[in-house]
């Protein structure tokens, strides 16, 4: 029998005042998750790089799940941030802050109280120094050598990687072949200085089914304790620079980080499956 369910794409960390910019993610409200297979087929159908399925579980808490049109992931950020938004925007919390449990605990998205935007409570995710990869080197297309290259505790259920960069310009012309990362079975971070914000960074995740992801949450939680040490900031202005620009803010502190953004809704409406 088909029914119905409640459908949003928001555009997580958009740039304000520029149009298509952000990270579209679909939102889907349901009352009970359907199988798994109805889930991958939805979001495959979306075909953005995230879909957030959310189930009530009590009183400003829902469940939530994500995933790519691939497969299910253990942590993406700016579609936990695009399901924060539609909840508080459609007055479905009692209080300031959307709370939800997932495969990476609880995390909380709340009204932001010194802007127009949102607030998102994520948990760090961990690096460590290792050798550069000269079959990775290739790969990115990159025209001159990484500063360091690190580790990432594993995301996505995939190898992670960050390279750094001397500046904005090695980041923006970087020309990747998401084949060979694909085979390498690797996701990288890219970063490096910003010209006008703290930090820029693109983020590529072949390995998760997204060769480019225009504004990544989970990455920025690697990205802000390593960009906070090394700038000696409690709170940074952060770009990614890709194809389809975002803008947010970053506040790491005790083991957690602070996503500051905006989140416009771009569509609702209602699938049939």
């Amino acid at each position: 029998m088909a029914f119905s369910l409640r459908y949003f794409e928001i555009h997580s960390f958009a740039v304000p005042g520029q149009p298509h910019s952000g990270n579209p993610a679909g939102v889907v409200l349901m009352d009970d998750f359907l199988s798994d297979s109805e889930l991958l087929g939805i979001a495959n159908s979306n075909n953005l790089s995230e879909t957030a399925f959310i189930v009530p579980r009590a009183e400003d808490c829902w469940h939530l799940r994500w995933f790519t049109p691939a497969v299910e992931v253990d942590l993406c950020g700016h579609a936990t941030f695009a399901a924060g938004a539609v909840v508080l925007e459609e007055g479905l919390v009692t209080g300031r802050t959307a709370a939800f449990d997932t495969r990476s605990g609880r995390l909380a998205v709340s009204r932001d109280s010194k802007g127009d935007g949102y607030a998102m409570d994520l948990p760090m995710i961990a690096f460590e120094p290792t050798a550069k990869s000269a079959a990775i080197e290739a790969a990115l297309g990159l025209d001159t050598a990484p500063q360091a290259v690190f580790d990432v505790t594993r995301i996505h259920g995939a190898r992670y990687q960050m390279w750094v960069m001397a500046d904005e310009a090695a980041v923006r012309l970087a020309e990747p072949d998401h084949g060979s990362l694909r085979a390498l079975e690797t996701n990288i971070i890219l970063t490096a200085p910003g010209e006008t914000t703290d930090f820029v960074s693109r983020f590529f995740a072949p390995t998760s089914g997204v060769d480019e992801d225009p504004v990544t949450g989970s990455a920025h939680c690697t990205l802000a304790p390593y960009w906070g040490e090394r700038l000696d900031k409690v709170r940074l202005s952060a770009r990614q620079i890709g194809p389809r620009p975002g803008a947010l803010d970053v506040a790491p502190k005790s083991g957690r980080v602070t996503l500051y953004g905006h989140a416009p809704r771009y569509l609702e409406g209602r699938i049939s499956v």
